[in-house]
């Protein structure tokens, strides 16, 4: 157990919180500033690609399989957040996963409002599968918000009659927009993720929109038929029962869900991996999941 390993990392993040007030442009580079100058793992090839309705970072690892593809959607409530910040997670997901793993930068809001980020997401799984990717060695993983967009997609995919991916793996899903779940209403030890934050995400994204429309959230989705699911979240976090509640529908739905909850950990804290030894532990539990299950 590393808690002081956390405690010291939160501690740091403290002297350098997200400004207050700051326009979207500002915030986004705080962002940058912050998690993109965090070591990547060695041994990767990194490269620019478009992969449809957007640019994306191409991770492969030295003796990867190029036939494996890891589509990774980033966190960051829809607002923030990019490639370039989430490299820690990628690269270390691409290495131990012996995959190659595209990190697509959707559009963000409040510029590109819902459901512009998951028509992205959708449209870059269609993309892989027009690339001659099979599906089966296709797999969904994300962060936060990205967690929406990972599980929306394969929804969607169902919908359409596409063929699902191979796996699924969501840590710390953003899933519960209307706040229903018991951790929303209460979890003052969320060092990360505050009421104010929740809300600037939800006002930027959906404005007054319905926050259960399934353009914007898969939670009350019907989930049969989705592939083997791995959900990851902290003890401290306001999200917890996102994860909780979804990984029980998904099993209600016949789906083979599993569910692991890190004590002691925040929210995001695969971003602190090279820091953090329960980052790095929940990203390799995550790349074996997905081996075992991509075809």
């Amino acid at each position: 157990m590393s808690k002081q390993q956390l405690a010291a990392i939160l501690e740091m993040s403290a002297q350098n919180p997200i400004p207050a007030n700051a326009t979207p442009a500002v915030m986004r580079a705080w962002a940058e500033d912050v998690f993109s100058h965090l070591p990547v793992a060695e041994n990767v090839q990194i490269e620019r690609v478009n992969c449809g309705p957007c640019d994306s970072d191409l991770i492969l690892p030295a003796g990867g399989d190029a036939s494996r593809l890891i589509i990774f959607y980033h966190g960051g409530g829809f607002f923030f957040g990019s490639s370039r910040t989430h490299r820690v997670i990628a690269s270390n997901l691409a290495r131990a996963a012996g995959s190659a793993v595209l990190v697509p930068d959707y559009r963000l809001a409040p510029e590109n409002p819902a459901p512009a980020a998951h028509d992205d997401a959708f449209a870059v799984y269609q993309w892989a599968l027009k690339q001659g990717y099979a599906s089966g060695k296709v797999a969904l993983s994300a962060d936060s918000a990205g967690g929406n967009l990972a599980l929306a997609t394969a929804v969607r995919a169902k919908e359409a009659g596409l063929p699902q991916p191979g796996a699924l793996t969501l840590a710390s899903p953003w899933l519960d927009l209307a706040r229903e779940g018991a951790s929303h209403q209460g979890t003052p030890d969320d060092p990360v993720v505050s009421t104010e934050l929740l809300d600037l995400f939800t006002l930027s994204y959906l404005g007054d929109g319905d926050r259960k429309s399934p353009t914007v959230t898969p939670f009350y989705a019907d989930f049969s038929g989705l592939p083997p699911t791995l959900v990851h979240v902290g003890t401290r976090e306001r999200l917890r029962d996102d994860s909780v509640t979804v990984v029980e529908r998904m099993k209600a739905a016949g789906v083979a869900a599993d569910l692991k909850i890190f004590d002691g950990m925040c929210h995001n804290w695969q971003l602190y991996a090279p820091m953090l030894d329960e980052g790095m532990a929940s990203i390799e539990e995550s790349a074996a999941f997905i081996k075992a299950h991509q075809a």
